[in-house]
């Protein structure tokens, strides 16, 4: 972030906001602009619940980035954190690329797989996970490109200075939580595989 220049008049849109630690943090941090999307309405509410709490004027909206009704141009910053590999791409990335500002700036933190896998592999990440596909870096590259965006950079990034959130509901099914214990047996099984990169980008 502290490479984008971001600055109190700068609008930023967070895909797939979740429950807003991230949205948060850019509106805190920098007294940005800041609209939250997020196809939850369990998450908007709980984002909601953050904001009010911080006392951060940002704006929350529940819907899809496949196709939203906000207007063309009116961001300068939009940023994904592990969305992409869950939504049609294609259609997202037409859509980021729409409600962009020329020269805006597209950061992406997306799940990439090393090599291609093996089918059995592929199949048992993708429906555990429901990822719409599996790719790796060339094949990110190819579809920014694709959706027009260029000085495309890849970085590897281990560190993490923010510990994740967990904001558990009071009435969560028990079913969940052995997912959570399934999803904790994946990233052991599949350590090598299960990697991400961040990919900046412009419009």
């Amino acid at each position: 972030m502290q490479a984008e220049n971001i600055e109190q008049n700068t609008h930023i849109l967070d895909v797939g906001c979740g429950t807003g630690q991230t949205a948060a943090y850019l509106a805190s941090s920098y007294q940005a602009n800041v609209t939250g999307l997020d196809i939850q309405p369990i998450m908007i509410e709980k984002a909601r619940q953050r904001m009010h709490k911080a006392r951060l004027p940002v704006k929350l909206l529940q819907g899809s980035i496949e196709q939203t009704s906000l207007a063309n141009e009116t961001f300068d910053l939009i940023l994904a954190e592990s969305v992409l590999a869950f939504v049609n791409l294609q259609q997202a990335l037409q859509e980021i690329y729409r409600l962009l500002k020329k020269g805006g700036r597209f950061i992406a933190i997306e799940f990439t797989i090393p090599q291609t896998l093996r089918t059995e592999l592929a199949d048992d990440l993708q429906q555990f996970y429901g990822f719409q596909s599996l790719l790796r870096k060339k094949d990110w590259v190819r579809l920014l490109q694709q959706a027009g965006f260029y000085d495309i950079h890849i970085q590897k990034n281990k560190s993490i200075s923010s510990k994740p959130e967990f904001q558990v509901s009071t009435d969560m099914e028990s079913e969940f939580y052995k997912i959570m214990d399934q999803h904790i047996a994946m990233n052991e099984k599949y350590e090598d595989i299960l990697d991400y990169r961040i990919y900046t980008c412009t419009k």
